[in-house]
């Protein structure tokens, strides 16, 4: 059983706003066994880990709701939460990482967070989440498998054309001064 489940999302985000947790207390609940085995083959985090990540991702979740900067419900509450979930472990992997694959992939994750929201959601379902052609057309309502490989193409495309505008911009080297 889902949240969206337990009342429309729009009388859930008033729930939120307004201090009622316990939507967010059932949901950890009723996910925190498939989120911990999520964990664990993705990021090979042991059980106890995940739940304390879940925890402070529901926590993000809820100060979003009631601070304002969570405006609508995600449609996917629970693909929402994972993306915020993979979003903060990305982020403590790369903290381990050597410095230039670190400040690569952080470059890159501003560039990706710098594309419209239909390019960030094809790439994360074809990359992220292993989406084939046809169920990337069928979730963004493209007519068919080669227009979802094609706009995935594009957005692919774009992402790279922002990170070398973003990179030159970094990195512009100054020219020689005769002095």
């Amino acid at each position: 059983m889902s949240i969206s489940m337990v009342s429309p999302l729009a009388e859930l985000l008033a729930q939120l706003r307004v201090g009622n947790q316990r939507s967010l207390i059932t949901f950890y609940e009723q996910n925190r066994d498939h989120f911990a085995r999520w964990a664990k083959w993705h990021y090979k985090q042991e059980p106890t880990t995940a739940h304390a990540t879940l925890r402070a991702v529901l926590l993000e979740f809820y100060d979003r709701a009631t601070d304002g900067r969570l405006t609508k419900m995600p449609p996917d509450l629970r693909a929402f939460i994972y993306d915020m979930a993979r979003e903060r472990l990305d982020n403590a992997a790369a903290e381990r990482l050597p410095q230039a694959e670190a400040n690569r992939r952080q470059h890159l994750l501003q560039a990706f967070h710098a594309l419209g929201a239909d390019c960030r959601q094809v790439l994360s379902y074809f990359y992220f989440r292993g989406y084939n052609f046809e169920k990337v057309a069928g979730k963004m309502g493209y007519p068919n498998a080669v227009v979802a490989r094609i706009q995935k193409s594009t957005y692919l495309r774009k992402l790279y054309e922002v990170a070398l505008q973003t990179s030159d911009a970094d990195h512009q080297i100054l020219p020689p001064t005769d002095t």
